[in-house]
């Protein structure tokens, strides 16, 4: 991760996935928010963190049996090792929560490894083990516990399909109590600078409407002396 990186995911932290759906929308970006996938436990830090990527296919039995576990090259298994401190795993398990996606075991190793996360369109075994645990979880439901072998890992860190929302390694994804965004690496700064002055303006006008003041003119700021109390309010910040 570099420098630049490491500040837009601060900035991203401060901002909302309702607001930075927004932000997207504004940039003909429609289709950025993962479907039918929440968090294990509300009430959470935001996550934030640039997405580092898990895929599964539906399994064929003679290629995957119980004993593929035992290879120490098993992709899940890789995944889990390999994902870089700060990142957030994002599994695309064709939003089939037949299956596990993942367990108690390696979330935790993710969580003792650094990293920020983890996302899957399907869902978790010991899913109120890996809620209670210090680290971000979003899943479709809970799963199974004796579905193992209904999908195989196929490829890690490569494009996904998430919740009918495309994925490319490096995107920078957030998650709140709402869902999980995914925004494309090479908009992210931009985006983050966008949606830090999009939630200021939102905190402007949610006291002007808790003092009484009618949205029409103010949200959206088309009235000039909402804009010019606007940029007073500002230079007090």
């Amino acid at each position: 991760m570099t420098a630049q990186d490491k500040i837009t995911t601060e900035k991203l932290r401060k901002v909302s996935t309702a607001t930075i759906a927004t932000c997207l929308f504004k940039k003909g970006l429609k289709n950025q928010f993962i479907q039918d996938v929440k968090p294990l436990k509300a009430g959470k830090p935001t996550m934030v963190g640039q997405a580092y990527t898990l895929r599964y296919i539906p399994a064929r039995e003679d290629l995957n049996p119980i004993e593929v576990f035992r290879d120490p090259k098993h992709l899940q298994r890789v995944a889990v090792e390999e994902c870089p401190k700060g990142y957030i795993l994002v599994i695309d398990s064709r939003k089939d929560a037949r299956a596990a996606s993942a367990g108690s075991i390696l979330a935790t190793r993710l969580m003792v490894r650094g990293v920020e996360g983890i996302v899957t369109d399907g869902g978790f075994r010991d899913s109120t083990e890996i809620a209670d645990l210090n680290f971000a979880s979003y899943h479709n439901r809970p799963t199974a516990p004796t579905n193992l072998t209904l999908h195989q890992a196929i490829a890690i860190n490569e494009p996904i399909g998430c919740g009918d929302v495309a994925v490319f390694p490096g995107d920078f994804i957030v998650g709140d109590d709402d869902g999980v965004m995914v925004i494309p690496a090479h908009i992210a700064e931009e985006v983050a600078d966008e949606c830090l002055k999009m939630t200021l303006f939102e905190e402007y006008v949610i006291n002007e409407v808790r003092n009484g003041t009618p949205i029409i003119g103010l949200y959206p700021l088309t009235d000039k002396m909402h804009s010019n109390k606007y940029q007073e309010w500002l230079k007090k910040q």
